[in-house]
């Protein structure tokens, strides 16, 4: 990819569509669906295209996609955020972490550690890792990838523990992402987007209807990608996507839906830049005060190598019937195999003192950093999974209940093997580092290095909303999963860890655990008027060792290690909400305490490890989302939370008592109109407070980021009734800001800079 040698050339937008990084599958898809808008234009005596499909243009959903919510939002005792399709569109949102700005706090504000970078969707959220807990239509996703939107029509954050939804996962909520499904509507939606970044995008939506009498249809969305990272030399996301899907019986008691997914991406992946010259950042070697000083490097510089590398391969195939008994008992099968293969190669750095070398205090042409690590992850996670549910409406006792009952019986699996002949790279010029330096050393090669898990998991849950008056109502839920954690491995022996043993011998481990999980939720919902209501809750989730990674280990100091108890979470949760301007707008307001005990802590007295830890999140949650009036969308959110450690040794690297990389404030809001003449305008702001970095003994490196503003802007003009075009500029005040932060300190990736998009939309 080309290099990008100003802000100014970044951020052209038309980049030229002959370029020949424009694959040849863009090319051809684009033109499909560009030649009947010529035919049109060329002949205006051709007969008006009817669009038949349902088109919306809210932002506010009624309920939440899983099954295992029975009532409307409004009804439901639990902070649910649901960012729909038309928020996504208007916002030129294409993956999953930048869709997520949409909720307060949540975000991938963590980069990693020792020299490691997460990939994928590593998203907290209320103070926790959530990356665990992402799902697809209700059924778990692995695998370290960034998911694409456009196969997605909505996507779902439940805020608070999940155990009870879905078994083992992240304390503090999850997200499930909504699939397109094949509908009886003919219709055909396809986009072409070029912007900063060298950004080129195609991608096509369409549903036919087979056969509208036995309710039978297919849909099929495509994307190509083939872009760089605005702000970023070298950076790279090119990926390209197929998802067909067909739905049989539409119309009659028993519908079945077949859907398959398939995801390729071929990144250059990102390693961050060094936090010197960052507000914070003081010389952490006492003979080189000078580094203090020192101007901060440019945003865009890359310290990696051009042959780094994330490929990616995910595969998804889904079958799903549903069968009504009669209008008040449904049943839903759902049945799933999935893989996701990733190998992945980064070159990296530390940037600590030793890696550092200045040889001239006053010359900083002449400072270089090590690349000290080439991180590669070969790694290969697959799901098999079996889900039924059965859903009714019954008078039982003179109340009226709405009983979910279910059984899951899922396997997971993760296998991750190890390599040799990663090569080597010469230090970088701090300040104008060079991607193209020779690689001395073998290509990667695998060898008998590997880690295996597996967790098979029995499942059995039961809902019930109970209705005692118009007023009163409650809820309640419970869930026992038997799970099973097989865990294999082999290192190398080495010669001063296993003197009798031939180095390179490899040594195997064998671990595994098994117990049984049980969570439940509980609530109270009172309803001043039929629209509104005010609710208490309690809920509770659990993570037994090995339970996010399928990693176990015998290390006493591991929270892996099969000796101990699952880590155990608490959540009370007293909340209002308020559906206005007969049920068009809804407001929501919750303030909530999260408990999560059982962490492994070290004891400084003896130096040993005990399952003592406790960490306290709390905080108050404020929503707005919906219409104004028929032109006016909005949708912002606001939280506020405290949060601290409650039992055990502090987090973070400032020596504050809150927990790591949890804004103490964020703010969200987008709002939209829709004017005479076919123009509709946007626009929106984010605020993210600042970030606490953990620690791991590093210093001199800033302790937190600093708080941010960015503001975003979005324009659309219809031209006819079938083509529009749509103008996003993101960070529209060019505001300079740090994203993420690794846990050392040394290296953070910067937030991104002014980027401007223009995209066509075609819809038939």
């Amino acid at each position: 990819m080309a290099h990008i040698k100003s802000r100014k050339h970044k951020h052209a937008l038309f980049t030229s569509l002959s370029n020949s990084r424009f694959n040849h599958t863009m090319t051809v898809a684009a033109a499909a669906f560009l030649l009947p808008i010529a035919a049109h234009a060329a002949d205006p005596a051709l007969p008006e295209v009817k669009v038949t499909a349902k088109t919306e243009n809210d932002f506010k959903a009624d309920k939440a996609s899983s099954a295992k919510y029975t009532q409307p939002l409004v009804d439901t005792t639990q902070t649910i955020t649901v960012i729909k399709r038309e928020l996504i569109d208007q916002q030129g949102a294409l993956t999953l972490t930048e869709a997520l700005r949409n909720t307060p706090g949540v975000g991938a504000f963590f980069l990693g550690e020792n020299g490691n970078t997460n990939t994928g969707d590593t998203i907290y959220m209320r103070g926790f890792d959530a990356s665990s807990s992402i799902y697809v239509d209700g059924v778990r996703d692995l695998g370290s990838i960034s998911r694409d939107l456009f196969n997605i029509e909505q996507i779902d954050v439940l805020k608070g523990p999940a155990g009870t939804d879905g078994g083992r996962g992240s304390p503090t909520g999850s997200v499930n992402l909504v699939s397109k499904q094949a509908n009886l509507d003919d219709a055909t939606f396809g986009n072409i987007t070029v912007g900063s970044g060298s950004q080129k995008r195609v991608a096509l939506d369409w549903n036919k209807v087979i056969s509208a009498e036995q309710g039978s249809a297919f849909r099929l969305n495509v994307f190509d990608q083939d872009s760089g990272v605005v702000g970023r030399n070298e950076v790279k996301n090119k990926r390209w996507g197929v998802a067909p899907a067909i739905a049989f019986g539409l119309k009659s008691p028993t519908r079945f839906y077949l859907n398959y997914l398939h995801v390729q991406q071929d990144n250059v992946p990102d390693g961050g830049v060094p936090t010197i010259g960052l507000p914070g950042f003081s010389s952490p070697d006492p003979k080189r005060p000078f580094l203090a000083t020192a101007p901060k490097v440019n945003p865009e510089n890359f310290y990696g190598s051009r042959s780094d590398f994330d490929k990616v391969t995910a595969d998804m195939l889904t079958a799903r019937v549903e069968h009504d008994f009669n209008n008040k008992v449904k049943l839903i099968n759902t049945a799933r195999y999935g893989k996701t293969s990733q190998n992945y190669l980064l070159t990296a750095f530390m940037g600590s003192t030793a890696n550092l070398l200045t040889p001239s205090a006053t010359d900083i042409s002449t400072w270089t950093l090590a690349r000290s690590i080439r991180t590669l992850k070969d790694q290969e996670n697959e799901i098999l999974t079996n889900q039924t549910n059965l859903v009714a409406d019954l008078d039982l006792g003179g109340f009226k209940h709405s009983l979910v009952g279910g059984i899951e019986v899922t396997n997971e699996k993760q296998n991750t093997w190890g390599n040799n002949g990663l090569g080597t790279l010469p230090a970088a010029n701090f300040y104008n580092p060079n991607p193209n330096d020779a690689i001395t050393g073998l290509a990667p090669v695998r060898n008998a290095v590997f880690t295996r898990g597996s967790t098979n998991t029995v499942s059995a849950y039961v809902f019930d909303t109970i209705k005692f008056s118009p007023e009163w109502q409650a809820n309640a839920g419970v869930r026992i999963d038997h799970y099973t954690t097989d865990y294999s491995a082999a290192s190398l022996s080495t010669a001063s860890a296993n003197p009798t043993l031939p180095v390179g011998t490899p040594i195997p481990t064998n671990l595994n655990i098994s117990g049984n999980l049980v969570n439940f939720k509980l609530g109270a919902l009172y309803k001043p008027t039929k629209d509104s209501s005010v609710y208490a809750s309690y809920s509770t989730s659990k993570q037994p060792p090995g339970g996010s990674n399928f990693a176990l280990s015998t290390a006493a100091s591991s929270a892996a290690n099969p000796k101990f108890d699952p880590q155990e979470t608490k959540n009370m949760e007293i909340g209002t909400k308020w559906d206005l301007l007969d049920q068009k707008l809804s407001f929501t307001a919750a303030i909530y305490r999260t408990e999560v005990s059982n962490e492994v802590v070290q004891n400084l007295a003896d130096l040993m490890y005990y399952q003592t830890g406790k960490k306290r999140v709390q905080g108050l949650e404020l929503g707005v989302t919906g219409a104004i009036n028929r032109n006016w969308l909005v949708s912002a959110g606001y939280t506020r939370m405290d949060t601290s450690v409650e039992s055990g040794p502090l987090v973070t690297a400032s020596g504050i008592n809150n927990l790591s990389y949890t804004p103490k404030q964020s703010l969200t809001a987008w709002t939209s109109y829709q004017l005479p003449m076919g123009i509709k305008l946007g626009g929106g702001a984010r605020f993210v407070d600042a970030l606490l970095r953990g620690t791991d003994g590093a210093v001199g490196t800033p302790a937190k980021t600093e708080a941010y503003w960015v503001v975003d802007a979005m324009a659309s003009y219809a031209v006819t009734k079938n083509v529009d075009l749509q103008l996003n500029v993101n960070n529209l005040t060019d505001k300079v800001y740090v994203a993420a932060i690794n846990k050392s300190g040394y290296r953070y990736t910067p937030g991104t800079p002014r980027a401007v998009s223009l995209t066509a939309n075609v819809k038939f």
